[in-house]
C-alpha cells in the first residue's frame, strides 16, 4: 500500500505533511490540528487492523497522536515520509499494547493457578493436622489412665492442676508428676526434641 493510499483524505496531502509536521516541531497547535485531520484516520486504521478492539484502538490511536505532537522534534525526513514515520509508529503501538494485555492475561493466569494452589495446600494442612491427631491419641492410649485423664481435662479442656485434682480426686503433687511424666511419655512418642 503506498503512502497516498494509506492518506486517501486528501490526494494533495502528502505534499502537505511535510510543512505541517515542521511547524509541528516548532510547537504550532493549528499545524497539530491540521496534521491530526490528516493522519488520524490512516492511524486508526492500523492499530484497529493489530488490536481489533474498537474502544482499544481509539485509545491507542490517541496516544500515538500525542506521541506526534511530543516527538515532532525528532522526525527525520531522510528516513523517510511523514506518513510512514506516524504509521510505524502507531503500528509499534500498537503490538506493544497487544504484548502488553498479553501479560497482563499470562499473570492473571499464573494467579488464578496460585489461587487454585491455595486451596491443595488448605487441604494437604488438613490432613497433616489429622495425622497428628491420629499419633497424639495412638500416644494418649499408651498412657497409664490417671496420666491419660489428667493430660485430657488440663490439655483439651483447659483445666488447672488445682481443677484436674478436685475432678479426679487426688492429691494436687500427685497430679502434677503424673501429668509431667504424661507429657514426657507423649513427647517420646511423638518424636518431639525439646
Amino acid at each position: 500500500m503506498t503512502d497516498n493510499a494509506r492518506t486517501n483524505a486528501n490526494p494533495g496531502l502528502e505534499a502537505d505533511l511535510p510543512s505541517l509536521m515542521e511547524k509541528v516541531a516548532q510547537g504550532d497547535r493549528d499545524a497539530f490540528t491540521g496534521m491530526f485531520h490528516a493522519v488520524s484516520e490512516p492511524v486508526f486504521g492500523v492499530v484497529c487492523g493489530v488490536l481489533r478492539d474498537r474502544a482499544m484502538s481509539e485509545e491507542v490511536s490517541q496516544e500515538v497522536l500525542v506521541e506526534v505532537w511530543r516527538t515532532a522534534p525528532r522526525y527525520n525526513p531522510g528516513r523517510g515520509s511523514v506518513i510512514t514515520w506516524v504509521l510505524t509508529m502507531a503500528h509499534r503501538r500498537a503490538v506493544d499494547r497487544v504484548r502488553s494485555e498479553q501479560a497482563t492475561s499470562s499473570r492473571e493466569e499464573r494467579a488464578a493457578r496460585l489461587a487454585r494452589g491455595t486451596e491443595f495446600d488448605e487441604v494437604a494442612e488438613e490432613v497433616e493436622v489429622r495425622m497428628e491427631s491420629a499419633a497424639v491419641r495412638a500416644c494418649l492410649r499408651g498412657l497409664s489412665e490417671l496420666q491419660r485423664q489428667s493430660v485430657t481435662l488440663a490439655y483439651y479442656q483447659g483445666l488447672t492442676y488445682r481443677e484436674v485434682a478436685e475432678r479426679l480426686a487426688q492429691p494436687l503433687g500427685t497430679i502434677k508428676s503424673r501429668m509431667r511424666d504424661g507429657l514426657i511419655r507423649l513427647r517420646d512418642c511423638l518424636g518431639v526434641t525439646a
